[in-house]
């Protein structure tokens, strides 16, 4: 598969989600305490991701 989720600690010991397209880091979540919070992140990113509209902040 050329994008997946990934679940993995960071240097603080928190679970950190993180979204890879082809091996490619495109963005990761905050840390959480629990792998369950992160597994929720996702989900809700799955969910409410691709009805989400998109801001430009350029200035």
């Amino acid at each position: 598969m050329a994008h997946k989720f990934v679940i993995e600690k960071n240097k603080a010991g928190e679970f950190v989600a993180k979204f890879k397209y082809n091996s490619e880091l495109m963005f990761w979540t905050e840390g959480y305490s629990s792998k369950a919070s992160a597994i929720n992140a996702i989900e809700s990113i799955k969910k409410n991701g691709p009805g989400a509209e998109t801001e430009e902040h350029l200035d």
